[in-house]
């Protein structure tokens, strides 16, 4: 499919302005829509024109609206300029959102929507990445704990003060960051 001023030429599925479409709309060409369709769309590729609307459930590889877009959408690619409806799903493997001037100014429109980008989730690779990880070592995860015998109480008999991490016995922490007393713990 090749296109002229973002619109497809050659064979395809046309809503003009002023035209309405309620119902299922299935198309195995590309579907420009510039008035208002409503209701199930499928096909390989929708551009929906500045003064075009599409709400329902859409199903196609790419989207590309500069009017409105309204109700479930799932595709491969998503470009929007326009508007997205209250209550919108978009679902897709990439998204592209474009300023458009409106009224002397850029803006892009959303009203309250969902929006998933990327590929679904996948429960076995997402444990198989999260188990192959490397744990922590039990060495820094104990560090937190030694610390907190010198950060006793004050007025005990017999304390001692508290030493930083990394004054002299071998505490490791290379001698940068000393602090002769430590806050009191909060409760």
């Amino acid at each position: 499919m090749s296109e002229q001023n973002g619109l497809p030429t050659g064979k395809h599925t046309l809503v003009e302005e002023g035209t309405e479409f309620k119902g299922s709309l299935s198309s195995k060409c590309p579907i420009v829509v510039m008035g208002k369709v409503e209701g199930e769309v499928s096909g390989p590729v929708i551009h929906v024109t500045a003064s075009g609307v599409i709400a329902g459930n859409v199903k196609v590889k790419e989207l590309q609206s500069a009017g409105e877009v309204a109700g479930e959408v799932e595709a491969d690619a998503v470009r929007i300029s326009g508007k997205v409806r209250d209550k919108t799903v978009i679902r897709a493997r990439s998204l592209e959102v474009s300023l458009t001037s409106s009224k002397g100014g850029m803006e892009v429109v959303f009203g309250e929507c969902e929006l998933s980008v990327g590929d679904e989730p996948n429960k076995e690779a997402a444990i198989a990445a999260a188990s192959s990880a490397a744990p922590v070592e039990p060495a820094q995860a104990a560090k937190p704990a030694e610390a907190r015998p010198a950060q006793q109480a004050p007025g005990k008999k017999g304390d001692a003060p508290a030493k930083a991490e990394g004054d002299d016995e071998g505490g490791g922490g290379g001698g940068k960051r000393r602090r002769a007393t430590q806050p009191p713990p909060m409760s």
